[in-house]
């Protein structure tokens, strides 16, 4: 039987491989993916704002509840489903739920209320960032 129909535990491991060349093989198959955004989630900023953007398919905004505390930002949706045939003895019964924590880089506003945006299944939260104040120098005198 040919090497690529059994699965890769089969496979021997010679031992005059250099180890991390498996990774090389697994890449080619896909096994090392891109885990840029594994959750659905991205926070990112520019001069003024913070931005974290949550991807919540299916869920509609009065189902999404979301605090913001010490810096942390909690987001969490659940939603139930039932649906029944009677004629077709048919039940189903189907709940989703989300929950994302994130930690809000550098120093926020907390004063100012974020914005939360929900469209077409993304929710976007935008924060203020606070005013950077100057640094002073502080002259030194003899004494």
């Amino acid at each position: 039987m040919a090497r690529k129909y059994l699965p890769r535990s089969f496979w021997s491991f010679p031992s005059t491989r250099f180890p991390f060349s498996l990774f090389e093989e697994n890449e080619e198959e896909g096994w090392i993916h891109d885990f840029s955004d594994p959750s659905g989630l991205s926070v990112y900023e520019d001069e003024e704002h913070v931005y974290v953007d949550a991807s919540l398919p299916g869920i509609q905004a009065g189902e999404i509840e979301m605090t913001f505390e010490k810096g942390i930002l909690w987001i969490k949706a659940e939603k139930q489903e039932e649906h029944e045939e009677k004629h077709k003895k048919y039940y189903r019964k189907a709940t989703s739920a989300f929950s994302y924590r994130v930690a809000i880089p550098g120093e926020i506003e907390e004063r100012r209320e974020p914005e939360a945006l929900f469209k077409e299944g993304i929710l976007k939260v935008t924060f203020q960032k606070s005013k950077k104040s100057e640094t002073k120098k502080i002259p030194i005198k003899k004494g």
